[in-house]
């Protein structure tokens, strides 16, 4: 068993509920699933495409030009004269150096933005878990650890409706 689940359980126990006929009113949220089905998170998806997909474009579009002359050079570079042959040579050097650079910030724009994202998705969703708990009345509401949960237990599906609502 999961340490911590351990831990909750003997707390359980020895706690004031142990005591009492009133029974701990307990759920599972399954936050992967909450990020993967979340409006704010397909929204937020759809955004960083938006955003992203033209630098994407012309990087491909980079990487197709460094193929094209690199084939070239490759076919021709025996038949070309020196002077051409070393300018082509240089030219994809410089267009290697180039594409690697903005390769590199494009990956670190995107992560920087995902990450802020994410971030922004993480605390909206744990907002909506912690009301949701105090409104319908939870003692307590597992989100990692849990190896099972039956479904009467989880609650992941309404937390997710929570979320939908909270997006319109």
């Amino acid at each position: 068993m999961n340490r911590k689940a351990l831990i909750v359980f003997l707390l359980l126990l020895w706690s004031p509920w142990g005591w009492t006929q009133e029974v701990p009113k307990l759920g599972v949220v399954d936050l992967g699933r909450v990020m993967d089905e979340s409006p704010q998170a397909e929204a937020a998806r759809q955004a960083l495409e938006a955003e992203f997909a033209p630098r994407e474009r012309a990087l491909v579009e980079k990487q197709r030009k460094l193929r094209d002359l690199e084939e070239r050079l490759g076919r021709d570079g025996a038949i070309m004269s020196e002077t051409e042959r070393n300018r082509l040579e240089e030219e994809a050097l410089r267009l290697r150096r180039e594409l690697k650079r903005e390769q590199e910030a494009f990956r670190d724009d995107l992560n920087f933005k995902r990450n802020a994202a994410l971030e922004r998705i993480q605390r909206q969703v744990l907002e909506t878990i912690r009301a949701f708990g105090k409104d319908e009345g939870y003692d307590l509401l597992f989100a990692e650890g849990v190896i099972y949960a039956s479904e009467r237990m989880d609650v992941t599906a309404r937390i997710i409706e929570r979320l939908k609502k909270a997006a319109r």
